[in-house]
């Protein structure tokens, strides 16, 4: 026990002697607050022009995107593809390959390629359809 004892004293004034010499070594910090206050201001600037200024600008084009939709439209929908027959005001009305019908969100619409004047008088001609369907 007594062995542990002045290890453990021993141990002791090592960390203090060490401790009050590197207190004479080392000399007080310059600059302190502002050079903090311009580091988070680099960082901040770092975040706006790297991360939140493009993400912006790509929600704005996304929406512009959305927003020009028209009949006829080929449109891509979280991988699904289709030809658009009627756009409402919150979701879209498409035709798949096969013939059949969804409605989707306009908020899930990844991708928008303008589709020929052919492409609008068939889905003109198939919103027909499909409304006559419904009413029956």
């Amino acid at each position: 026990m007594k062995k542990y004892i002045s290890t453990f004293l021993g141990l002791q004034a090592f960390f203090v002697m060490n401790h009050l010499h590197a207190d004479e070594t080392t000399s007080s910090p310059t600059g302190g607050l502002s050079q903090t206050l311009m580091m988070i201001a680099i960082a901040l600037l770092f975040f706006y022009f790297i991360l939140w200024r493009p993400e912006q600008k790509r929600r704005k084009a996304m929406q512009k995107q959305r927003e020009s939709m028209k009949k006829g439209d080929r449109v891509t929908a979280m991988g699904i593809i289709g030809t658009l027959i009627r756009v409402q005001e919150n979701s879209i009305i498409l035709k798949m390959y096969d013939g059949s019908k969804i409605e989707m969100l306009k908020a899930a619409i990844t991708d928008v390629q303008p589709g020929s004047a052919e492409d609008a008088k068939r889905a003109e001609k198939e919103d027909a359809e499909t409304k006559v369907e419904q009413s029956s």
